[in-house]
């Protein structure tokens, strides 16, 4: 089996017709905001993750099909996705795990762990050494306003289980956290938000699963694919120029 692909289409290609194995979100679904937290220092690492030397949004076709769909059905309610995160390769994994393994590095803590000690991000399945990312099918999503603010304002950063205000052009709806808030008020149907976040989320989760989506239930803005087209692979492409594409 010949592995190969670019930045912009990955094949596994087993044949000269061989389907593409990643595409370019922007390609199917161009209106979906993308905002791609691990080519940057606004992340739980405070710099940026291993393999993410580019930041776009790869997705399999199935899955970026599917979101397409999703961010139709938002355009409804007058809204739109923004992404977080997209295909994630084994090596940016690999970086999460080495980064848990570190116990002295807390510079983050404040703002994206402040109560679970680092020690425990295991344990509490925020960090795992395999994720659904690597596999081409997951992504980690918002809701915003179809409507652009005309002057951004700065992200103000923060204790993540206060909600704080992104930045940008399209910052997200209330969600009753932030992004990556490794914390028990990121679950899904956390008991105690207040009206606005339990109406996004819910409507965030009722949007995605019509179109396919499966919620991970400690992280409202973390979905999958549920007939994902590679259930047991674990791509590892960086996002950069052309290089192989390994099946670890």
């Amino acid at each position: 089996m010949r592995r190969w692909g670019s930045l912009g289409i990955v094949w596994l290609a087993t044949s000269a017709h061989a389907e593409p194995t990643l595409v370019p979100l922007a390609d199917v679904a161009p209106k979906v905001v993308q905002e791609m937290r691990y080519r940057g220092s606004d992340n739980f690492l405070g710099r940026t993750v291993v393999g993410y030397e580019q930041g776009q949004c790869l997705l399999t076709p199935p899955a970026a099909q599917a979101l397409a769909r999703v961010q139709q059905r938002a355009e409804a309610f007058g809204l739109g996705l923004k992404v977080y995160d997209c295909y994630r390769p084994q090596r940016s994994v690999d970086d999460f795990v080495d980064w848990a393994g570190d116990l002295a590095d807390t510079r983050m803590k404040d703002q994206y762990y402040p109560q679970v000690p680092k020690s425990e991000l295991f344990a509490q399945g925020y960090i795992a050494a395999r994720s659904g990312h690597s596999r081409g099918s997951t992504v980690d999503l918002t809701l915003v306003s179809a409507t652009a603010r005309q002057q951004p304002m700065s992200t103000t950063g923060g204790d993540c289980r206060r909600a704080p205000q992104e930045g940008g052009r399209y910052p997200s709806l209330p969600m009753g956290s932030g992004y990556d808030c490794f914390d028990a008020v990121s679950h899904t149907r956390h008991p105690h938000l207040d009206e606005a976040a339990r109406h996004n989320r819910l409507l965030l989760l009722l949007l995605m699963e019509s179109e396919g989506f499966s919620n991970y239930d400690k992280e409202w803005w973390h979905f999958t694919l549920d007939d994902e087209p590679y259930p047991d692979r674990y791509f590892d492409l960086p996002l950069s120029g052309p290089v192989s594409l390994e099946v670890p």
